[in-house]
């Protein structure tokens, strides 16, 4: 695979690949302009000075958007591996050209957060966009988020889990919800009951004297899932 970047007004055109879409697949030449795709077809014309690449015997896909990632996110002690520019890099060579990744309070201040992970962002190498988390309730997180959505930030993440941490009362979460729908925003919930989950770490550490890997899905069972899930759904 080869990457092209291409001048103001300079055409490329791919020629004779398989075109997939979300419906079907043929083949077809694809005209690009500008980096927007002008036309799909068979046995395009080929503008004048067009870069001309064969693509028979070759899958033609839009690029993939992956709707949740953690770059260079601290959480719970630890700081996930990949920063901005590493984690796109490989999305790139792999055929994803935007994420959507999650940004976090700073000091419980969405303001603060969404400037932080712009910083972050800033070393990039692909189209991105962020979802921002809620992990508190006061009057200033109201308004931020009527700020952040006026900025292009249209989902909010709520956190039904990690108790301490990141986690919501359903009084916030209710409140929260009805923000967004003032907002026309998207709310999102990490759905996982945070109370019974803490309460089985402590059963799986103390009364079954397991530390390792395998405790962490005993700590936390299916119907811990199920049951926020379905009182996320309720509320």
């Amino acid at each position: 695979s080869a990457a092209y970047v291409l001048a103001n007004g300079e055409y490329l055109l791919l020629r004779g690949g398989t075109v997939v879409n979300h419906d079907h697949q043929s083949l077809a030449d694809v005209l690009i302009k500008d980096d927007i795709i002008q036309f799909v077809g068979l046995n395009l014309e080929v503008p004048h000075g067009a870069t001309v690449i064969d693509a028979r015997g070759k899958l033609v896909m839009p690029g993939g958007i992956d709707p949740h990632t953690h770059l260079d996110m601290p959480f719970m002690g630890a700081t996930s591996c990949d920063n901005f520019y590493s984690g796109q890099a490989a999305a790139l060579a792999g055929g994803t050209t935007m994420h959507i990744d999650f940004a976090l309070p700073v000091e419980q201040d969405l303001l603060k957060g969404w400037q932080k992970w712009q910083a972050k962002a800033s070393t990039g190498c692909m189209d991105y966009s962020f979802h921002m988390a809620i992990t508190n309730w006061n009057n200033k997180t109201k308004d931020d988020m009527a700020t952040l959505a006026a900025q292009g930030i249209n989902s909010f993440k709520f956190f039904m889990a990690y108790k301490g941490s990141l986690q919501v009362t359903d009084e916030e979460l209710l409140m929260g919800m009805a923000q967004c729908k003032k907002l026309g925003a998207l709310p999102m919930v990490h759905a996982e009951n945070g109370d019974a989950v803490a309460w089985g770490q402590r059963y799986v550490a103390e009364e079954l004297e397991i530390t390792g890997p395998e405790g962490h899905s005993l700590s936390r069972p299916p119907y811990v899932e199920g049951e926020a899930t379905g009182r996320a759904i309720r509320l």
